[in-house]
């Protein structure tokens, strides 16, 4: 079998790279080793987006946010970084635009809305349940062999099949791996008290915690720990769990209880070493998986779909070395500053030494009374530079 272009995982990167390609006149073959029903109708996975503007708009044009219900989406209105005890906080809010930060949406509702779309525009032919077992690239072409015995021949093969890349791994491209050793638990909270539409994240001694503001008396608490501590947390009844969460938050939104299912992750951060090879190109967290403390893994990979798309597009041949190498060296360009600060930051906040708590609260300090500092960061989350407006 021959296509244009083969794209290993059905995920929202992969996914908003074929609505990116559709009607290019490409012939797009998605594979996904999931069952085709749980593309279409995936479960809640309690991980909730920041969204920046941009992504918004990038969804946009694929045709995927008004197919995402408003009602379940959340403005981020302000965000504050609390270090311990300190009564400093840093914050970050709009300013005077009357815009949010960002907008939280969750991440089963985009995934379900590119699927959506990408069926009705029809992006490409999806291969649901079926595992890639091999990968050959040459100069003219890819091979990628099926575990069924299938050999799709393809123009360019882009893996988007998650931070720990099979994919990744047979192209022979290595991966810069930071394991946290931290488990994260993410999951819906009710609460007395409003929150204002602010985020919180609050780095006390031996966790991080983390509220995202959802609509009404609820936000989504993520919680990172150790993992034995991550274990008895995820054991806990709902009652013990919700008594837990307003413990560790000292009932700064007052009583809280467990409203939905309890989800952990491994807390890894990827950068792979080369994003393109021959025939071959990384997208989304095979490409960069961000450390979630600043909320721009999502938006790198639908950043990084609009960025391939457009090379795509404009090459004649969608493989062509030229075209990858300008994909390239624009993502690199727009992740590597970010993911290595964020990674900086991460590993600061993380180290519960005492010259690592002065360093936080200097840090913090500094933020708290240096308006240009807090203007810059508000510019990068609302990708203030150029960025466009949803009508």
């Amino acid at each position: 079998m021959n296509t244009d272009v083969a794209i290993i995982g059905a995920g929202p990167a992969g996914l908003a790279l074929a609505c990116a390609l559709s009607g290019s006149g490409l012939r797009v073959t998605l594979l996904e080793r999931a069952p085709e029903a749980s593309i279409a109708d995936p479960a809640f996975d309690g991980r909730e987006i920041a969204l920046t503007h941009r992504s918004q708009a990038i969804l946009g044009d694929l045709g995927a946010w008004d197919r995402i219900p408003v009602a379940e989406t959340a403005p981020l209105r302000e965000a504050k970084v609390i270090n311990g005890a300190s009564p400093l906080a840093l914050r970050f809010a709009p300013g005077g635009e009357g815009e949010p930060l960002g907008r939280l949406v969750p991440n089963h509702l985009i995934r379900r809305a590119l699927f959506e779309q990408a069926m009705a525009a029809d992006a490409g032919e999806l291969r649901a349940g079926c595992k890639v077992v091999g990968l050959s690239l040459g100069a003219d072409s890819a091979t990628v062999m099926l575990d069924g015995g299938e050999r799709l021949t393809a123009r360019l093969v882009v893996a988007a099949d998650s931070r720990f890349s099979e994919a990744r791994r047979r192209a022979g491209i290595g991966a810069a791996m930071l394991d946290f050793g931290r488990t994260m638990i993410v999951a819906r909270v009710a609460h007395e008290k409003p929150h204002g539409g602010v985020a919180t994240e609050w780095f006390g001694h031996g966790q991080t915690i983390a509220m995202l503001p959802l609509n009404g008396a609820m936000s989504s608490v993520v919680l990172t720990l150790p993992p034995a501590l991550a274990e008895a947390a995820m054991a806990m009844s709902e009652e013990d769990f919700g008594a837990e969460v307003t413990r560790r938050y000292e009932s700064r939104l007052g009583p809280m209880r467990l409203a939905a299912t309890r989800h952990a992750y491994p807390l890894v951060a990827t950068y792979a070493h080369r994003f393109v090879g021959p025939r071959f190109a990384l997208l989304g967290d095979a490409a960069v998986g961000m450390h979630p403390v600043t909320a721009h893994g999502f938006n790198f990979g639908l950043s990084g779909a609009e960025l391939l798309a457009g090379e795509i597009r404009r090459a004649a041949d969608p493989g062509s070395a030229a075209g990858l190498a300008r994909y390239a060296w624009g993502h690199r360009r727009a992740t590597l500053p970010l993911f290595l600060a964020t990674n900086a930051v991460a590993r600061l906040y993380s180290d519960d030494r005492a010259p690592a708590r002065l360093a936080r609260a200097a840090l913090i300090g500094a933020g708290a009374v240096l308006g240009p500092v807090r203007k810059a960061i508000v510019a990068g989350l609302m990708d203030a530079p150029g960025r466009r407006r949803l009508a």
